[in-house]
């Protein structure tokens, strides 16, 4: 490079600078003949010309001319030599170069470069398709290839390459037969949008039938039968509806401005009022927590004053137990010892050990073996249940399932009624055992019916066991439930019968006749479905079961059911049996419910038990865990049973 007379030479920084920004020089040893930049990853073909490996990667996969010049249509060939380049030829890395670029991009960075002039486009190549296409206005469309900073106008955009180049970087577009297939147009914004994503061809028309734009390809194939017009066509028919579609725009955007306002309104009253309630039910959710700890204090209290008063006279009177035993002892151990020869110690000895046993005098008891303070679990279970039940009650009333809100003390009243129902108007309850047998029913267990986990005694007695028992095939034999039935039918009348708990968890009920002993698990057992209804054992206490729903009743464990039946009432009473005496556990039977009182247990009572009285019933049992044991009861009068207590 010449310098002008009287001028310093320039750096060799600079220097580099200029040979590698200066146009025109593609061939230039560090440029990359396709994109005219430095290159970036070079790989060298074999004829010994250098690329960009991107820039011969894509190049190679482009289609190219039939005449065999490069790409897919023919054998791929160096854009500058038309040298051939095989195409299972593997680019890679010319390491050497990739050395050396770094370092020279790094001084040439650090001069500065002035703006270099755009270069005039020269005449288009022969054979290379131009397309005039306008470009948005405002700002220009600038080079893609330039570096940063130093972006030149660009002069056209390449749709094959989906870039726009400057006159300088177009130049391989203009001469290079490789690139004479492309299709150079006006410098387009977005390149992409005027494309057909499908034929990557510009798009030129407007297909009304699918309201959108088209290529050549599309108009020949899938929209060949449709109303395609060119875009300036449907761009004018387009403007013709601007004004009115505009104006109902702006209507719609007046009416939206209108309810956003209103929403925005409602949003903040909605985030207001659930601020409100959140603090409101915060302070009464605190309040209550006082109240139930006061209560629990208070109960605490009470207990401590209990065993505090009773420990007492306990302790005192066991001091004074302890000491009258020990002075016997010592009296006694004393006359033991008096030898035979003494008379007069022996008559001494004896003595004492008399006036020792009749110093009997002991401190009184006043709680009389009573412990007060135990009562304190049955308030506390009580309050307990009633909180359950106000708790729920009101979580469905405002899940909007359609119950009134139940204050606590009406929740209280009715969860007492629900569990300890009124029976003063039942003759049957106030009658003993005696009144009972008069409607003896004899049982027999049916083993047609019987799970293939129950062995059965005779016809009275049932277990459930660990290993199958191979039953014949039978369509009344439950296969999903440890069940059986007893043979017997009852449909008119009243029947009692008495079954012998002897271990495990054991339900008794009745069940429909028409029952199909085919159902799940979930629905074949004993109250979990409407054709039957059970009184449960679980271990630690009853629960009545009727359509999915329970009771649970709190009642002390009795070894021996009795069961009523009353046909003609709809009723069906479970009893716990001791000696004569029976006391009523649960009674199931449509009974509406006082003025603020709800239970959903007799709710579904009170809605579907009725229907099961339009069937035939028979006796039922589930042996619930895997030591069930129970006995069809004996029925005797003394109501003892020939089986051993556990």
């Amino acid at each position: 490079m010449e310098t002008a007379p009287g001028s310093a030479p320039p750096s060799s920084a600079e220097a580099l600078r200029l040979a590698l920004a200066a146009p025109g020089l593609p061939d230039g040893p560090f440029c990359c003949p396709i994109c005219l930049d430095l290159l970036k990853d070079p790989v060298t073909v074999p004829c010994g010309h250098n690329f960009c490996q991107g820039c011969l990667g894509a190049l190679r996969q482009r289609p190219g001319p039939p005449d065999g010049s490069g790409g897919a249509g023919g054998a791929a060939r160096c854009p500058l030599c038309q040298e051939p380049v095989p195409a299972a030829l593997r680019l890679r890395k010319n390491r050497a170069l990739c050395e050396v670029l770094p370092l020279l991009a790094a001084a040439a960075a650090t001069a500065s470069s002035p703006p270099s002039p755009t270069p005039r486009s020269p005449p288009m190549a022969p054979g290379a398709e131009e397309e005039d296409a306008a470009g948005e206005e405002g700002a220009p469309v600038l080079c893609d290839v330039c570096p940063p900073g130093s972006r030149a106008a660009a002069a056209r955009s390449c749709l094959v390459c989906l870039a726009s180049f400057c006159g300088a970087h177009l130049e391989p577009h203009r001469r290079a037969p490789a690139f004479r297939a492309h299709r150079l147009v006006a410098p387009l914004r977005r390149l992409e949008e005027g494309l057909c994503p499908r034929h990557l061809q510009p798009l030129d028309g407007f297909c009304r039938a699918e309201q959108t734009c088209v290529c050549a390809r599309c108009r020949a194939h899938e929209h060949r039968a449709h109303d395609v017009v060119p875009l300036e066509k449907e761009r004018e028919h387009k403007e013709a509806q601007q004004a009115k579609f505009l104006s109902d725009v702006e209507n719609e955007l007046e009416e939206l401005a209108v309810t956003i306002a209103q929403a925005k309104k409602m949003v903040e009253l909605i985030k207001g009022a659930a601020t409100k309630e959140r603090e409101r039910v915060e302070k009464l959710f605190g309040e209550a927590s006082e109240v139930l700890a006061t209560f629990q204090k208070g109960v605490a209290g009470f207990i401590e004053d209990g065993e505090r008063s009773m420990l007492g006279e306990a302790e005192a009177d066991l001091r004074w137990k302890e000491e009258r035993r020990a002075k016997l002892a010592q009296c006694k151990q004393n006359l033991e010892n008096v030898p035979s020869t003494d008379t007069i110690y022996f008559l001494q000895e004896f003595q004492a050990l008399k006036v020792a046993m009749e110093e009997n005098f002991s401190p009184a008891l006043s709680f009389q073996k009573e412990l007060n303070f135990t009562k304190c679990t049955q308030a506390v279970s009580a309050m307990k249940d009633v909180l359950s039940a106000a708790c729920k009650n009101q979580w469905d009333h405002l899940q909007g399932k359609g119950m009134d809100g139940l204050s606590f003390q009406e929740t209280g009243e009715a969860l007492a009624e629900s569990r300890f129902p009124d029976k003063s108007n039942n003759p049957a309850c106030l009658e003993n055992r005696d009144y009972f047998l008069k409607f003896a029913f004899i049982i027999d267990l049916d083993s047609d019916t019987a799970d293939k986990f129950i062995q059965l005694f005779g016809t009275k007695g049932a277990k459930r066991v660990l290993c199958p028992i191979p039953y014949p095939e039978s369509p009344t034999r439950f296969i999903n439930c440890e069940q059986v039935l007893g043979v017997n039918l009852m449909n008119r009348g009243n029947y009692y019968w008495e079954v012998e708990i002897i271990d495990g968890w054991v339900s008794i009920g009745v069940i429909a006749e028409d029952f199909d002993p085919r159902e799940s698990y979930n629905r074949g057992r004993l109250g979990r479905n409407e054709k039957s209804c059970c009184l449960q054992w679980n271990g630690q206490n009853y629960v009545a079961w009727f359509g999915g729903f329970e009771s649970v009743i709190q009642q002390p464990f009795f070894h021996t059911i009795g069961v009523f039946l009353e046909y003609s009432e709809k009723a069906l009473t479970f009893y716990g049996v001791k000696d004569s005496k029976m006391t009523c556990l649960q009674q199931l039977k449509v009974s509406h419910f006082a003025k603020g009182q709800f239970d959903p247990f007799q709710n579904k009572i009170n809605h579907q038990f009725a229907s099961l009285f339009l069937c035939k019933l028979k006796p039922a049992f589930f042996l619930e865990s895997v030591d069930a044991h129970l006995q069809i009861g004996p029925l005797k009068k003394d109501c003892v049973s020939v089986l051993k207590r556990r």
